[in-house]
């Protein structure tokens, strides 16, 4: 995003969903799961119905967080989207069950439980944290000229995104096992099965990410903006595969994990995902020329993330 030049949000973002949440899932769907079509019949409606209902709620948060990336950076966002989404996203499953092997977690109050619950509430202590140096940065740096927006505004948009980012690991977790059995039974292997699951789960929610990027170059005329720099262009379509291997690998590693997978995966995926983006923001120089309490804060911020993770390993291994 930070090296691009003539694209402007709408043009990355529309590229980069187009290819991570319909062109990759749906193709391996269709090429690598036999008679995909007819297993996809086999889905209840219900099924599909829920996934998309939650798929849409990530779908919006995607666009707010996206939005956010420009207005405070990618070190803030990140903390926010990861602790109000983990929060949620984790402690739901405990409470009502998800589909396939995720019917068997562990009650909310049970041991496994209550572990992974103390991993969320560290991993809360450094998004406030994060949160103090975020405002601590602006503070330091007064010249910045913010893109677009002011910074609270930012801020604003940046929780209510993280509160329905769970939608997308709900998604998964509601309508996994359904649609993985559909397609097993008609001879897809585990990984092409586990791409349908995201292709049919968050179809809601691409049609989001793309309906309003569309809306943008519309009321913009600016269409003629993506076929002006191939380099970028290239960047952006670059940007969708991430999202899609990485949504992939996140689903395969909540199965992995077994009947706590659905909150300890999403947990220690949201931990990670906070982490790097917190690396990239200080590699691509967000936080140049800050020191002291800001610098401190949001190191502590970072240590905390690291022990919600291990917390919430140890919760899925009580509930071995």
């Amino acid at each position: 995003m930070k090296l691009m030049r003539q694209f402007q949000f709408e043009h990355w973002w529309f590229l980069g969903m187009l290819t991570g949440l319909i062109i990759l899932p749906w193709a391996v769907t269709l090429l690598f799961c036999p008679n995909a079509f007819e297993a996809l019949a086999q889905i209840p409606a219900g099924t599909i119905l829920t996934a998309n209902l939650w798929a849409v709620g990530w779908g919006v948060a995607n666009v707010l967080s996206g939005l956010c990336l420009v207005r405070i950076g990618v070190a803030l966002t990140g903390a926010i989207l990861t602790g109000l989404g983990a929060s949620l996203g984790v402690t739901l499953p405990l409470i009502v069950k998800g589909s396939g092997l995720f019917q068997d977690a562990p009650d909310l109050v049970s041991p496994a439980g209550l572990t992974v619950l103390a991993g969320v509430g560290v991993m809360l202590l450094g998004v406030g944290f994060a949160a103090l140096a975020g405002f601590g940065r602006e503070r330091a740096r007064p010249q910045r000229a913010l893109n677009a927006g002011s910074f609270s505004g930012g801020l604003i948009m940046a929780a209510i995104a993280g509160l329905l980012s769970c939608g997308m690991g709900l998604a998964f977790v509601y309508g996994q096992g359904p649609i993985m059995h559909a397609m097993r039974s008609a001879g897809a292997a585990e990984v092409p099965a586990t791409f349908a699951v995201w292709a049919v789960g968050l179809f809601g929610g691409a049609l989001v990410n793309l309906v309003y990027p569309l809306f943008l170059m519309a009321r913009n005329r600016s269409f003629g903006v993506l076929r002006r720099n191939w380099t970028e262009a290239a960047l952006a379509t670059f940007m969708g595969i991430n999202l899609a291997v990485g949504i992939v690998l996140m689903g395969a590693g909540m199965r992995a994990l077994g009947a706590l997978g659905a909150s300890v995966g999403f947990g220690i995926q949201q931990a990670s995902q906070m982490l790097g983006s917190q690396g990239l923001g200080f590699l691509s120089g967000e936080w140049h020329g800050v020191t002291g309490r800001p610098r401190r804060q949001m190191f502590f911020a970072i240590a905390c993330l690291i022990a919600a993770a291990l917390i919430m390993a140890w919760g899925n291994r009580l509930a071995g």
